[in-house]
């Protein structure tokens, strides 16, 4: 018998079975868009290496190396279309490049690894008799590269994601506790007796709120699956009333799940908090880089902790809290650990809040991806905010019947109106601390972490605060729990910020000051002001100035280009967040931006892939290293501010190395531009702790009131 595992305890399990429950598995996975065949195929060769007398020594204790997936990906070309070489190929190390037809066999890529020599492996053939399979391709949008490829990383999830589970369940010994036994139904449920309460609002604000999930309940039911906006201004109840449509529409439509994606982690954790609380801890599964599930802990396991983990490797729960970072940067990944839960999002309703911060220079291979989903995958996507950034002749472009709906009815903007704007020109630092400071409460939002601190240190001291990335993620969250307990109790409290004040995070100030921006962010920022409504707009202020060019001359390309149209755009418009000056705003953007909404040219690359659409040549791997939905040339630099930050660098020191505390070394790290981190290294400041970890070794350099010292032009404020 050719073996394909064995257990710790002896037990065996052979190729033939292994085959065939792969196959099983992952053509259950690919039933949503009708490619059962092709996994099953996938699934019962992809392992057939195996039978080769050298595997079969390795695994019984030999230490040679053997490369069983190729073997595989030669065999299944003789039976099936081209693309399914790409997912048994790569089911180990990963999708492949698809190369040239030159390829030399010792190249790495699918047409090299055809050509290659391998361990006989003949032996299957008396057990497996694969039969020519046919299938039905996926509808090909624009010229079917793209589409090609997208199916080939879908059915890929499926044979990655099986193999994993039998061999894990079969080490085990049992099948693992993963996912969550409560239904789309039940969860509805839960939801509709959290919202009786707000049966009989008390205020035209929340009779308006009460309208709007009223008609994302009915939406759910009664619209059609497809691809959807939902704009709802700040104040208006979006988090919720997104939720409601997307579990009436899940349990009307037969849809498995729902997929919760929000830009930043500074708000997912709130985010999934308020869904817990509603739904029950047991349905939502909270999934980026700062979720700590236990992984490296000694002792006994937390069975919780255990099924979380389990589930966050291929969402395998009923509703899904991510970030756009792992959502995209997933789907064009090319890793089978990262892959392996992309087939989840087949059948799946997929909330996209704050759409228009998807980066610009990736917009076109997202609205990409989006579309697949729709039309290939049968996914029910929302673009949920206040500022709608206009994506619907992209997507118009890409196929006609993918015009987006509109869930929320139309409101008078006078419901929301909770501020007034009012332009100020130009301000030196000197005069906006001089304005701050004649504030009890008031925020300030600038562009870069050097005016942060420039403008704090100008403010009275008593009740004013800083913030900014400058500050570790520890440092920050302990100041806005202050800033929000003074706000609460009507303190002074004067803030100064960068921009991450303005993701979706909850404090309520008389007056906002901001820094000229993308007509977004001057939005966002707005929400920061009379956010509950309980001052007249008259008395709720939002002041737009210009800072002084010192600090706009540094700003980088990606952050001048939103400036510079949105003051066109405004000079032109008499209400700056108006629908239709949003509108205006987002489709001016991208039609300065042009070839820059897919810088990296990820779409062409795809669709170039088809020039022989009987060998098509895709770039896995290298759109696996290009895809980035943040780039940023950081390093991060761990203070010791604490005495768990501290406790967390002498565990590093010791060389200790573990996803848990590292994860938790994030918690209490600065991340800094190359050149911030040049001068702190000139200075003799930094110890190394791990390739891209450092620790700050001189204290007097972090101020308990603005983070690290500015030692350099080049910190503009980022945040993950």
């Amino acid at each position: 018998m050719a073996l394909a595992h064995l257990a710790a305890d002896g037990r065996e399990q052979s190729v033939l079975e292994h085959g065939s429950e792969v196959a099983k598995l992952a053509a259950g996975f690919a039933a949503p868009f009708g490619a059962e065949k092709a996994a099953e195929l996938a699934g019962l060769l992809h392992d057939i290496g195996k039978y080769s007398q050298a595997f079969q020594r390795r695994i019984r204790g030999g230490s040679l190396q053997v490369d069983h997936s190729t073997a595989g990906a030669q065999e299944i070309v003789k039976v099936a279309p081209y693309l399914l070489a790409y997912c048994v190929a790569g089911h180990h190390g990963g999708l492949p490049d698809g190369g040239g037809g030159g390829a030399d066999p010792s190249s790495p890529t699918l047409r090299g690894r055809l050509k290659r020599t391998v361990e006989p492996y003949g032996e299957f053939s008396q057990e497996i008799k694969p039969e020519k399979v046919t299938f039905r391709p996926p509808k090909l949008l624009g010229r079917g590269g793209f589409s090609a490829a997208f199916w080939t990383r879908m059915l890929f999830s499926c044979l990655v994601d099986a193999d994993y589970l039998d061999t894990e369940t079969f080490m085990r010994g049992s099948p693992p506790p993963r996912g969550s036994d409560v239904t789309v139904d039940e969860l509805l449920a839960r939801l509709e007796n959290y919202i009786t309460r707000w049966q009989t609002p008390d205020s035209e604000l929340n009779r308006t709120r009460r309208r709007i999930l009223r008609a994302c309940l009915e939406a759910g039911e009664t619209q059609a699956p497809g691809l959807f906006t939902l704009t709802v201004p700040t104040g208006g109840g979006k988090t919720i009333s997104s939720l409601a449509f997307a579990l009436r529409h899940a349990a009307q439509f037969g849809k498995s799940r729902v997929i919760y994606v929000i830009p930043y982690t500074s708000v997912i954790e709130q985010t999934a908090d308020t869904f817990r609380k509603v739904l029950g801890e047991e349905a939502v599964l909270e999934h980026h880089s700062n979720v700590d599930f236990g992984d490296d802990e000694s002792g006994p396991r937390d069975p919780e902790k255990e099924r979380r983990k389990l589930a966050s490797e291929n969402w395998d729960m009923p509703v899904v809290v991510t970030t756009a970072v792992q959502f995209f940067e997933s789907l064009f990944a090319n890793r089978p650990s990262r892959c392996r839960k992309l087939h989840n999002l087949a059948d799946s309703v997929i909330i996209f809040d704050e759409a228009q911060t998807i980066p610009l220079p990736y917009l076109q291979p997202c609205v990409r991806v989006i579309a697949e989903l729709v039309v290939n995958y049968g996914a029910s996507c929302v673009l949920c905010t206040a500022t709608q950034p206009a994506l619907g002749p992209m997507f118009a472009a890409i196929s006609p019947e993918l015009a987006p709906r509109e869930i929320a009815p139309a409101v008078p903007t006078s419901v929301f109106r909770r501020v007034r704007y009012e332009h100020m020109g130009q301000l030196s630092d000197e005069e906006l601390a001089r304005r701050l400071n004649a504030h009890e409460q008031v925020l300030c939002i600038v562009s870069t972490r050097k005016q942060a601190q420039t403008v704090y240190g100008l403010l009275d001291k008593e009740g004013s605060f800083h913030l900014s990335t400058l500050m570790t993620p520890e440092h920050r969250q302990t100041v806005l729990e202050t800033v929000k307990e003074r706000l609460k109790e009507g303190l002074p409290c004067r803030v100064v910020s960068t921009s991450l004040i303005e993701a979706g995070v909850d404090v309520d100030f008389p007056a906002v000051y901001r820094a000229e921006a993308g007509l977004d962010s001057l939005v966002q920022a707005a929400g920061r002001c009379n956010r509950e409504g309980k001052r007249p707009p008259d008395e709720s202020r939002v002041y737009i100035f210009r800072p002084d060019s010192a600090y706009t001359a540094t700003l980088p390309h990606a952050m001048k280009r939103p400036l510079e149209i949105m003051r066109a755009v405004v000079r032109e418009c008499s209400e700056l967040d108006a629908p239709e000056t949003v509108e205006r705003y987002f489709t001016a953007l991208r039609q300065f931006t042009g070839e820059e909404i897919d810088r990296k040219r990820i779409v062409p690359r795809f669709e170039n892939g088809m020039q022989d659409p009987r060998r098509p040549s895709f770039p896995f791997a290298e759109v696996d290293r290009d895809f980035r939905l943040i780039e940023e040339n950081t390093r991060a630099v761990l203070i010791p501010r604490t005495k768990e930050a501290a406790e967390a660098a002498a565990r590093l020191q010791n060389g200790e190395r573990s996803r848990t505390l590292l994860r938790k070394a994030g918690r209490y790290a600065v991340n800094v531009y190359q050149g911030y981190f040049n001068a702190l290294n000139d200075k003799r400041a930094l110890e190394p702790l791990e390739e891209d970890l450092f620790l700050l070794t001189d204290p007097s350099l972090y101020s308990e009131s603005t983070g690290l010292a500015i030692m350099s032009d080049t910190g503009v404020g980022i945040f993950l």
